[in-house]
């Protein structure tokens, strides 16, 4: 069955090419002018990954992500015409799970659009084994992670990038490994997705006040670790 895209994005003309491109892969598109039609229509029926505009008349993409997240876990990227790190840091802290600077090339969020749904199918098949480590544990058959018995309320990619921090705990992980193995982007693509899922990560962990935590490797990447008990 053809994967559901909705595509938020009030300039017709990018609009119309996102859509083009998508559909000539095979996806069906539903596109909007405005993220609140996007969301009326996400509550009627779901769909498996979403594309929002953060400038947009009626509500930003960003109150729509922050709306979408209150619901769903589905995949969103975000798209934005000013590359500033506010807008940035404040659509991945929302929980998106990329980000796209105007002009950008639609071969390229094409080729993230399928590594998203690749990485999606390996989720499906994994099986329900539960891993655990200090104080948290993950069960990759649902999807969910605890720590001390709550839930993390983590996203796909937030769940993605622990659980393969928890599974290669014995060493450093790099960046461009992170990106291959959770994002799917076999060459290097310029993205902070990486640094900013680890920083929403982070805190999530710092909430409920667990012994783990993500440590930075200046140069290399990260290494999950715990706090040893007195």
């Amino acid at each position: 069955m053809s994967k559901l895209i909705y595509i938020a994005e009030d300039e017709k003309n990018i609009r119309r090419l996102i859509q083009s491109f998508l559909e000539k892969e095979g996806y069906k598109v539903k596109a909007f002018e405005n993220g609140d039609q996007l969301y009326e229509a996400f509550l009627q029926q779901s769909c498996d990954l979403m594309i929002l505009d953060i400038m947009m008349p009626g509500s930003s993409g960003l109150i729509i992500c922050t709306k979408i997240r209150a619901v769903s876990n589905v995949p969103i990227i975000m798209l934005t015409a000013r590359d500033t790190d506010e807008d940035y840091i404040s659509g991945i802290s929302l929980g998106s799970d990329d980000y796209f600077t105007k002009p950008f090339s639609p071969v390229k969020l094409i080729m993230r659009v399928k590594a998203m749904f690749r990485r999606i199918e390996m989720d499906t098949k994994a099986s329900n084994e539960t891993l655990t480590f200090s104080d948290i544990a993950i069960h990759s058959g649902k999807l969910m992670a605890y720590c001390k018995g709550i839930e993390l309320g983590l996203t796909n990619t937030e769940f993605n990038l622990l659980s393969y921090l928890l599974e290669n705990r014995d060493k450093a992980v790099s960046r461009e490994e992170l990106l291959n193995k959770i994002w799917g982007y076999d060459n290097a693509v310029e993205t902070r997705a990486t640094d900013a899922t680890v920083k929403r990560l982070r805190k999530k962990l710092l909430e409920v006040g667990s012994n783990v935590s993500i440590d930075t490797v200046w140069g290399h990447g990260f290494r999950i670790s715990a706090k040893t008990e007195d």
